[in-house]
């Protein structure tokens, strides 16, 4: 008991020092452990937070009841195209969890932090949007640094303060920069703050990473806008459907689950795998011209004109 106390003070005073050497405050968990095992009492234990639920059965039970409050989580899209999945994915969890905020009479803003790079492929939030995502645009902070150090530093700050019910990071690819120590050291902060991290990845690879969960997230056809009755509009678009595979969990293998958000009552529904075929005499709901399959045309290219040459003009 005396060897295991001894260790834990001897990795306070390593956190201690380097949070030193880093000009920075002791992580809030550390001293309070510290402090406590330097009175000669145990450690105190925390209530834990209940999980952010998707309100979808077997996707909860999945994730172990919800996604955690005091922890990372990361959306992944594997392509710089669905970008805007993964996006939307984190505005509709951040939408459920303002909403859950709200109802226990909690109104802190939310904070997105956005790389350069990843803010010039994918763009900025757009406050009427997000609005009609079911998002509380005046308690929505963004930020852009210029730098992904910056974009770093300003995260974990922003964890470390438990000022915000949620901070999101999005963040293009996998830089060097931002790596499993980065990323152990975001999750201590999210840990003593109990405060979640919600991590965007635009065309990023799986890589180690101290995320409680990652989902993979790819955008799946939408199906047609409900009319009053059973009837549907033709050629509209309803809700967003996301296809999400579980990559990290602790499933033994990864788990693929299709999701509609309703922006208007805040919830996730779930959805079967969608049908890709178009019904019979269905138009598709964009306006252009509609393309026949090619067919009967040439196994192999045609072969390339005479080539000429010329002299060199210098």
């Amino acid at each position: 008991m005396a060897q295991h106390a001894l260790a834990r003070e001897r990795l306070f005073a390593l956190r201690e020092t380097i949070a030193r050497l880093e000009g920075k405050p002791a992580p809030a968990l550390a001293a309070a452990e510290r402090g406590a095992l330097a009175e000669g009492g145990k450690t105190p234990r925390r209530a834990s937070l209940p999980p952010l639920a998707f309100g979808v059965e077997y996707l909860d039970e999945a994730l172990e009841g919800g996604l955690p409050l005091d922890a990372i989580t990361e959306f992944r899209s594997a392509l710089s195209r669905d970008a805007g999945a993964a996006s939307g994915l984190a505005m509709a969890v951040a939408a459920r969890l303002q909403k859950q905020e709200s109802d226990a009479g909690r109104l802190l803003p939310l904070l997105w932090v956005g790389d350069a790079v990843g803010t010039l492929e994918a763009g900025r939030p757009y406050a009427p949007g997000l609005q009609d995502f079911g998002l509380n645009a005046e308690r929505f902070l963004h930020a852009a640094p210029r730098k992904l150090d910056e974009a770093l530093w300003l995260v974990e700050t922003a964890v470390e303060s438990a000022a915000f019910s949620a901070v999101i990071f999005e963040v293009r690819g996998n830089p060097t920069h931002f790596g499993l120590t980065e990323s152990r050291r975001l999750s201590l902060r999210a840990r003593a703050a109990r405060r979640p991290l919600f991590i965007v990845r635009q065309a990023g690879a799986e890589e180690a990473s101290s995320a409680a969960f990652r989902l993979h997230v790819e955008p799946a056809p939408s199906a047609l806008r409900p009319l009053p009755g059973e009837s549907k509009l033709s050629g509209s678009i309803g809700n967003p459907i996301f296809r999400l595979t579980l990559e990290k969990g602790r499933n033994p293998a990864p788990l693929c689950f299709f999701l509609e958000w309703n922006p208007h009552e805040r919830e996730f529904l779930p959805v079967a795998e969608p049908n890709l075929v178009r019904p019979p005499g269905e138009q598709s709901a964009h306006s252009g011209a509609q393309l026949s399959a090619s067919a009967n045309g040439p196994h192999r290219p045609q072969a390339m004109g005479a080539l000429l040459a010329f002299e060199r003009a210098s």
